[in-house]
């Protein structure tokens, strides 16, 4: 029997998700949105590709939570997307109450469900879906630092005109302007980045990545970033399946590690058949530490706004 994956929300990220698991055959799909028929006609276009684009899953869009019902895993995109000038915390207030809603929903039908939160702003989002679920930490995790992640190894890849697949890199931290980019764990092929791009450069980089996402949102004007999110949501939907227990950076619950604790936070971890199988700690220098402080109180910031 194939597996089941619930996509909630059938916006750009929904749907280029939707669409992929479907396209590499991860699983069967159902796509859902409050709107009314929207999501039926964009499942029905996907399963109707299927004889040219060669993949056997069943893709359903509907506007019913029992369609849902005994999902393996559930991704929330749901929520309002930001505007040019807006930061991730601004969604705070309206975007809380869709995924306190969503959730109670999804885990009335799928209650032993892997919940991959992509909704911002991300860390309070995933927590706050955390807490409404009262599922276990491990089966509860958000998806940012993959996202910030390629974003950070393609523009290393522009500057310094190698393959994305060379670049070895890391970003830690809340999903935002305080996140982490580990130029220390940075390497291309192995080799340290600063033998290819001068420090200038790096931080450069570094600050781009910060705000990658903001970047695409002034050029769209209308809605923010979509086909690499779906595609990083995608890696972790494949690990989680496949059981292939990948290192990647993701939102996870600490309790203590890293010094921090009851917070949602991007650092790497183990994924796998079980959701969050081990969080990995790293080594840090003084001004690392610093920076992970200073990610970790906007990021608690936020959680502590919420009425949960």
């Amino acid at each position: 029997m194939r597996k089941k994956v619930t996509v909630v929300g059938a916006g750009h990220v929904g749907e280029s998700t939707a669409f992929k698991i479907t396209e590499k055959e991860l699983a069967d799909v159902v796509l859902l949105d409050i709107i009314e028929d929207m999501p039926i006609g964009k499942g029905l276009d996907m399963r109707e590709g299927g004889p040219v684009g060669k993949y056997d899953s069943i893709i359903i869009g509907t506007n019913s939570y029992e369609d849902t019902a005994n999902s393996d895993i559930v991704v929330i995109t749901a929520g309002v997307p930001r505007k040019p000038g807006m930061s991730r915390d601004e969604l705070v207030g309206t975007n809380f109450k869709i995924v306190k809603d969503v959730t109670e929903k999804i885990t009335k039908y799928s209650p032993n469900a892997i919940l991959i939160v992509v909704s911002n702003p991300l860390d309070s989002m995933v927590y706050t879906a955390f807490k409404v679920s009262g599922f276990p930490k491990n089966r509860v995790v958000g998806m940012a630092g993959i996202l910030d992640t390629t974003r950070y190894r393609s523009f290393i890849a522009m500057e310094a005109d190698v393959s994305v697949e060379s670049i070895q890199a890391l970003v830690l931290g809340g999903h935002g302007d305080t996140m982490v980019p580990f130029v220390r764990y940075t390497t291309i092929s192995g080799i340290p980045i600063t033998q290819f791009i001068s420090q200038e450069k790096i931080d450069a980089i570094v600050e781009r990545t910060r705000g990658g996402g903001g970047e695409i949102v002034r050029y769209l004007k209308t809605g923010s970033a979509y086909y690499s999110p779906s595609l990083a949501i995608t890696e972790m939907v494949e690990s989680i399946l496949k059981d292939k227990k990948k290192i990647l950076p993701c939102t996870a619950y600490l309790e203590g590690e890293y010094g921090i604790n009851n917070i949602y936070f991007g650092v790497p971890v183990k994924l796998g058949a079980n959701g969050v199988e081990k969080i990995i700690e790293i080594d840090l220098k003084e001004e690392e530490k610093e920076a992970i402080k200073k990610s970790e109180a906007a990021v608690r910031n936020v959680i502590d706004s919420l009425e949960l």
